[in-house]
C-alpha cells in the first residue's frame, strides 16, 4: 500500500468474511489491520522480526499493540517467512505458504514493509541523490533553486545532529512553511521535533522525537490501563516519547525532548509528579 490508488483498489476487496493478509506489522500493517478486522474481515498478519513494531518502538509497546490487535481477533505471526503465494486457474491469490511449512488460505494481500523514495526526477536533474533528495536546512537541493519536501527529502537535523528523511505528514507542513518563507525571501532554517501519530481501534498513539540509540526507557503508567507512556532516554537526557491515549503528556513530552537536558528517571516514573511540574523544574 502506497498510493491513493491502492487504497481505492482495495475498497472492493474489503467485505465481512473476506480473508486478508498482512505482510509487515509496521504502523501501516497495523492500521489497516485494524479497519478490516472493524469491516468484518478476518485477518492474519506476518512479520519477519520477533515483535510487532520491532524496528520503530520498545517492547513495552510492541506487547500493548500485539495484544491489542490479538485480542481483536488479527491472527499475528512473527519470525515468519513467506516461501511462496499460491494462485488459483483464473490468477487468483488462493494461499500464501511459510518456512515453516504451514499454509494460510488468502483472498487479499496487503503489504505495508517500508518505502523507497521517488528520486527519479531529482535523479535526472542531476541533484544530489542519498537515502532521498539532499536539502540543506532551507529545503534547498544541491541546486539552490529547487526545493524538495516531504517525505523524499533527506535533511539536516539541528536536534539530533545528522541527516535524516521523515515519513509523516507534520514533517511535510512543516518544511513546506521552511520552503514558502525561502520563496518569499524569508528564509526560516527548519528546526522541527518530529512527531507522529497512529490510530488503532479505541487507541490514539502520539510519538514525539526519535528513538535509535536510546539506551534504556522508562515507563509512566501502566498498559494494563491502556494509558501510559514509554520515554527513550540516552545518557538520562529524553531523545524520544510514545503517549497512548495521554494528549497532555504528549505536548509536554515534545517539550522534554527539545530541551534536551538530563532527567531523573525515577522523577519520570513518578505520576504523583505532574509531568508540567517536571518540566518547568529542568527549565528553571
Amino acid at each position: 500500500m502506497r498510493t491513493l490508488n491502492d487504497v481505492q483498489g482495495m475498497r472492493e476487496h474489503f467485505v465481512a468474511g473476506a480473508r486478508l493478509l498482512i505482510i509487515g506489522a509496521g504502523y501501516i500493517g497495523l492500521e489497516v489491520a485494524a479497519v478490516a478486522i472493524k469491516s468484518g474481515l478476518q485477518v492474519s498478519m506476518l512479520e519477519t522480526q520477533s515483535r510487532v513494531l520491532a524496528r520503530v518502538a520498545a517492547p513495552a509497546i510492541s506487547s500493548f499493540f500485539e495484544k491489542l490487535h490479538r485480542d481483536a481477533g488479527v491472527e499475528i505471526r512473527v519470525d515468519a517467512q513467506i516461501e511462496n503465494i499460491q494462485l488459483d486457474k483464473n490468477g487468483n491469490i488462493q494461499s500464501v505458504n511459510l518456512a515453516d511449512d504451514s499454509e494460510i488460505a488468502v483472498d487479499l494481500i496487503i503489504a505495508g514493509v517500508g518505502v523507497i523514495p521517488n528520486c527519479e526526477l531529482a535523479s535526472n536533474a542531476c541533484l544530489e541523490v542519498d537515502n532521498g533528495i539532499v536539502v540543506d536546512e532551507f529545503m534547498c537541493t544541491s541546486d539552490p533553486d529547487i526545493l524538495a519536501i516531504g517525505d523524499c527529502s533527506n535533511h539536516p537535523n539541528p536536534i539530533y545532529a545528522r541527516r535524516i528523511r521523515l515519513e509523516s505528514v507534520p514533517n511535510a507542513l512543516e518544511q513546506a512553511r521552511v520552503a514558502a518563507a525561502v520563496i518569499c525571501g524569508k528564509p526560516q532554517p527548519y528546526a522541527s521535533i518530529p512527531w507522529f501519530w497512529s490510530d488503532q481501534y479505541e487507541t490514539k498513539l502520539q510519538m514525539t522525537g526519535l528513538s535509535q540509540g536510546y539506551d534504556r526507557t522508562v515507563t509512566r503508567g501502566s498498559p494494563e490501563d491502556k494509558s501510559f507512556a514509554v520515554f527513550y532516554l540516552q545518557n538520562d537526557v529524553v531523545i524520544s516519547a510514545d503517549c497512548l491515549n495521554r494528549p497532555q503528556e504528549f505536548m509536554l513530552a515534545k517539550k522534554l525532548v527539545a530541551l534536551r537536558r538530563a532527567v531523573d528517571p525515577a522523577q519520570l516514573a513518578d505520576e504523583n509528579l505532574p509531568l508540567k511540574s517536571l518540566l518547568e523544574s529542568l527549565s528553571a
